[in-house]
Order: C-alpha cells, then sequence, then structure tokens
C-alpha cells in the first residue's frame, strides 16, 4: 500500500511540473558533476569574480549557437570538468537541438562557464547550429527558446534580461558586467541578430529586457 500511494505521489508531482513548465519537454542529460567540477567552479568565480561559489541567482538568460552540428558532439565537449589546463571547461545550462528537443546538461542554478562578465548570474541555453557563422537556427529552435524562457522567467523572478552572446557589450547596459581579470575578452557573434530580433519580437510582452543589435 505504501508503495502505490509513493508512486502515486511521484506520478503526480511529474503531471504538476509538466502543467508548470507549460508542456515544455525537458529531457535530463546531465554532464558529469564531480568534486573536481565544484572545485574548478570555485577557482573560476574566485578568480574572475572575486566570489566563493558554486551557484548563482539567475538574472540573465545568454543565447547562444554552438558553431557544431549535433547535439552529440557538442554534449561531448561539455561533459569533461576540465578544458585540459587545469580550468573550467566550458558548458551552458541547456542545449536545444535543430527538432526543437531540449536537454538539461546542469542544474539550472549551476555556476557554468559560457560567457565571459556573466556567468555569476547568467543561465545559458546552446542551439545546435550556427557553423562558420551561418544564422541558420531553426523555427523548432526558436520555439523551444521562447518556451524555455517563458518556463525559466516563471520560475526564477529576478530574470529580468534576455541577450544573445554577440551582445556582450550592450549588456553591460544591464549593470550585471563583472570581470576582474584585465583583458579577458572574447569576440562572439552568436547567435546573430536575425534569432535574437525573432525571439525579441515573440517576448516583448513578457517585461523581460533585450538589448539593440
Amino acid at each position: 500500500m505504501l508503495k502505490k500511494c509513493l508512486l502515486l505521489t511521484l506520478l503526480l508531482l511529474s503531471l504538476a511540473a509538466e502543467v508548470l513548465a507549460g508542456g515544455l519537454q525537458i529531457i535530463d542529460k546531465p554532464i558529469v558533476w564531480s568534486e573536481q567540477r565544484e572545485q574548478l567552479i570555485r577557482e573560476y568565480a574566485q578568480t574572475h569574480y572575486g566570489l566563493n561559489k558554486v551557484d548563482i541567482t539567475p538574472q540573465a538568460v545568454v543565447v547562444h549557437w554552438t558553431a557544431a552540428g549535433t547535439w552529440e558532439s557538442t554534449y561531448k565537449f561539455f561533459y569533461k570538468e576540465d578544458r585540459g589546463d587545469g580550468t573550467l571547461n566550458v558548458a551552458s545550462h541547456f542545449l536545444v537541438d535543430r527538432d526543437g528537443k531540449v536537454f538539461r546538461l546542469t542544474p539550472e542554478t549551476a555556476l557554468n562557464r559560457h560567457i565571459i562578465g556573466y556567468n555569476w548570474c547568467a543561465i545559458g541555453i546552446e542551439n545546435v547550429g550556427g557553423i562558420g557563422g551561418a544564422e541558420d537556427l531553426t523555427k523548432a529552435q526558436l520555439e523551444a527558446n521562447i518556451a524555455l524562457i517563458e518556463y525559466l522567467q516563471k520560475k526564477y523572478p529576478d530574470i529580468r534580461y534576455v541577450f544573445g552572446h554577440y551582445q556582450q557589450d550592450a549588456a553591460r547596459a544591464s549593470g550585471l558586467y563583472v570581470e576582474k581579470v584585465a583583458g579577458y575578452y572574447s569576440i562572439k557573434i552568436d547567435p546573430g541578430p536575425k534569432f535574437m530580433r525573432a525571439l525579441h519580437k515573440r517576448l516583448q510582452e513578457s517585461g523581460l529586457i533585450f538589448f539593440a543589435e
């Protein structure tokens, strides 16, 4: 009897979670999480933000493309803890395949390395595509990103900003940019203005702040 009650409770919780997510289907596909990753996160956070932490209070969502053709190749690249030089490997919280399938790679409040200056407060969404700089993200990916951002905004009310990786400089107007290492910077073009314009158009009633191209 107890076992049946437990199974029923788990089923009800699962159904409730799906309703709260607005029907968004998220597939948990965690990259390796270990004491080593946590230590590398702490080291990165201390070096770049002056913080001793492994988690974040999400205040922004940053949209990326992978510049790779399959979700599997990106997942494999993110999977390991370090970059081979003793520093934290790059990774985002979510990975969206060409067909709109959404994979959750890490806890949503984990501090991941996906954008200089904002990792301490930003959730990252990677989209498969962008090889050679082609603005080729799909309609299915657009719909998935919209649903995912709406889900995150509802779950984390401190989220106010959405921007593309290439908008990292414009996003300094948010006041969220922090970087302790002088000269630490990289130029990015993902996920391109076309995708961000489409996101902004569909989310303009959300109250979220977007930035000029």
